[in-house]
């Protein structure tokens, strides 16, 4: 047996087994690629074999190309030459797909002359999700194969299909019964005694009707209007029809090329890495071990508490939801049920999972229920003393080393924490609502939080499908935080003269997929004006608009008047009255404001105040900005989070933008925060505090 670093090559009894050693995900590096041609080069020259299986070790078959060459000079063979090694080895070549064939992966079984997959094999062409396409032939080979409509489909989604869907559309020749290997070699065997020559992928000829390809893809470029990836996939699956193979790979490698320059794929290429940067948890001491969790427990059984049961429920983990009184309980469980029944009528949760969950959710009355808990998450009122008053009482019931998490938006874990005599095993687990729904945990890192109780909490918000992001202590954490400040210049436009539809609009322009009124109404304008209230704070719209009785959609008028049954917000008359009638009291003249600044007044600052966090070490990495951004708050993902699109722009440009709104407001906190000045004056971002944290 032969070895390189990443692929092994061994002949046994005329059949070249080629096993690709690369993991963790058997990414196609230059070293995999450098020996998928050796191998083919050995195979074709060895008259012993007959035939050639391809295969890897692990999980795995290959999850795609190496994505950290992205950007750089390429170090040949480029994959699509690696392939048409493969492809043009005169004897036949099976791929043995015992896992997740994703991107390159599937271009190189495409490059194979047959296809064998395990059951459990996913299978799939994501790089629209990274804001590219196939670059090494799968445009141009899976059209011939299995039609150009599926192809194209299949391509611009992004997502994987499974054996049983790949087998029905052609894009593989078998599903393994038994044990993947021997069933690979023996179709390899079979080839190799009949006398036809080995079927290529690209000579195939199922594109089928062009007519129908032309009306999918323009349904397609009707809804991704603004997507050039989208639009490059759909003139590279066209060449199918109009140029020969090797024109079209020109043409496919060509858009490639293109669009890794393209600022939404750099985007997107760099929300990839910075969500699994995020995965790493700052100052965990090496081999820190999780706590096992079997049973969980949740306080406060309201819309967050029962979401929040919900995902331990859909995790397979036991849950007690636990209320004060039974009357709470009983309208806290039928409302988890009636969420689960929704989704079943849709279609997505089949009835005896709904069971299956619902039967994880035992509800209680009192306190005393979380003692057998190993987490214990409250999620009552957003009050401190509430809070720590329960704290209080968990100190004497949950048994020890039970992790105590809080739910809390906004609220000081440190004097959470406090009111227990264990502060080691207290931290913020910060859902978002719905809970049930939103990605992002917020893990709150206390002064004392203990690295067993923080690895735990972040270990159980990956099961419970979150994506957990540590955060320090201050008021509002991250995203919270620089919301706050947002929400304060969209209250100054109004006042200043643009009125909800005009900020909407820019914000939704921009990318988001709901403007920061809109949203308000969502949630409800009564939370606010409560913590307002509370803080001794004034927003002079939104508390007028709160004392006129227009709490949002709940009532069925805020910013926005909403019909009856009827979520879509419509322009009120009535609020454009009461927002001039508050700047003319606050003696302000009103005037036009064009999109492009209520962009920058609403997105700058929060860069600024992003700045700020990372300069008190509230977050990390910049890129632990970006990702609580891009899950909790629907930051558009091809503009790669607030950070990334400071550096898109350059921190010279944002940071001059905020010193003239400062000097124009007098509002000494929009002035450019001192990291962001230092970085600009060096000419740096924030990806230099990315790359130095790594």
């Amino acid at each position: 047996m032969a070895h390189t670093e990443t692929v092994r090559y061994s002949v046994e009894d005329g059949i070249a087994l080629v096993r690709i050693v690369n993991p963790p995900v058997n990414a196609l590096s230059a070293a995999v690629r450098a020996g998928l041609v050796e191998a083919a080069r050995r195979a074709t020259d060895d008259p012993a074999v007959v035939a050639m299986v391809i295969a890897a070790e692990g999980r795995t078959f290959i999850a795609g190309a190496d994505i950290t060459e992205f950007g750089k000079p390429p170090v040949p063979p480029i994959l699509p030459h690696a392939i048409a090694a493969l492809e043009d080895v005169p004897k036949p070549v099976v791929a043995a797909i015992g896992g997740a064939a994703l991107g390159g992966g599937l271009e190189v079984a495409l490059g194979c002359h047959a296809r064998i997959a395990a059951p459990a094999a996913r299978l799939g062409l994501p790089e629209i999700k990274l804001g590219l396409i196939p670059g090494a032939g799968g445009t141009q080979r899976l059209p011939r194969l299995i039609g150009a409509v599926a192809a194209l489909r299949l391509m611009t989604d992004g997502s994987p299909i499974d054996a049983a869907a790949a087998l029905a559309l052609g894009m593989i020749d078998a599903i393994a019964e038994g044990d993947l290997l021997p069933a690979a070699i023996a179709r390899a065997r079979a080839l190799a005694a009949s006398a036809a020559a080995p079927r290529r992928s690209r000579d195939a000829t199922s594109l089928g009707p062009r007519e129908a390809f032309e009306a999918e893809a323009a349904a397609l470029l009707g809804r991704h209007a603004d997507n050039p990836s989208v639009a490059a996939a759909i003139e590279a699956v066209r060449a199918c029809y109009s140029v020969p193979f090797e024109q079209g790979m020109e043409q496919e490698r060509a858009a490639f090329r293109r669009l890794l320059d393209d600022p939404r794929s750099q985007a997107l290429r760099y929300v990839f890495f910075a969500e699994r940067a995020s995965a790493r948890v700052p100052r965990l001491p090496p081999g820190t071990a999780a706590r096992p969790v079997t049973q969980a427990a949740v306080i406060g059984a309201g819309t967050m508490g029962g979401g929040i049961a919900m995902c331990f429920a859909n995790a397979g983990i036991p849950v007690t939801l636990i209320e004060t009184s039974a009357e709470a309980l009983a309208s806290g469980i039928e409302r988890v049920g009636s969420t689960y029944d929704i989704s079943v009528r849709r279609g997505s949760l089949a009835p005896e999972a709904r069971a299956a969950r619902m039967a994880l959710i035992t509800g209680k009355v009192g306190l005393d229920a979380a003692a057998d808990a190993d987490l214990v998450v409250e999620a009552v009122f957003e009050e401190m003393a509430l809070k720590r008053e329960v704290f209080a009482a968990l100190d004497c019931i949950a048994r020890p080393g039970a992790v105590l998490a809080t739910n809390t938006s906004y609220l000081d874990v440190n004097a959470i924490a406090a009111a227990t005599g264990r502060p080691q095993d207290v931290l913020g687990m910060h859902f978002f609502s719905p809970a049930n729904v939103m990605k992002l945990l917020e893990v709150v890192r206390g002064a004392a939080t203990s690295a067993e109780a923080l690895a735990t909490a972040v270990q159980i918000g990956s099961r419970l499908a979150k994506v957990p992001v540590v955060v320090g202590v201050c008021h509002g954490f991250v995203g919270n935080r620089m919301l706050a400040a947002r929400s304060v210049q969209a209250e100054r436009l109004l006042i200043e003269g643009a009125l909800p539809q005009d900020v909407d609009a820019a914000i939704t322009g921009f990318g988001f997929r709901m403007g920061p009124f809109a949203m308000s109404d969502l949630a409800g304008l009564d939370i606010g004006w409560r913590i307002r209230k509370a803080t001794g704070k004034t927003a002079p719209v939104a508390d007028a608009l709160c004392e006129a009785g227009r709490f949002g959609q709940k009532t069925g008028k805020g910013y926005y008047l909403y019909q009856p049954g009827d979520r879509t917000p419509r322009p009120d008359p009535e609020v454009a009255r009461l927002i001039e009638a508050v700047s003319a009291r606050l003696g302000i003249a009103r005037r036009p404001i064009a999109a492009a600044e209520i962009v920058e007044r609403l997105i700058y600052p929060m860069i600024n105040e992003g700045a700020r966090i990372l300069d008190e070490g509230i977050a990390a990495r910049p890129g632990d900005i970006d990702v609580v951004w891009l899950h909790g708050y629907n930051w558009p993902a091809w503009r790669g989070g607030p950070m990334h699109h400071a550096d898109s722009i350059g921190l010279a440009e944002v940071a001059a933008r905020l010193a003239a709104f400062a000097a124009q407001s007098g509002d000494a906190s929009l002035a450019p925060a001192p990291l962001l000045q230092r970085l600009a004056a060096r000419g740096e971002g924030f990806a230099t505090l990315r790359e130095a944290a790594a």
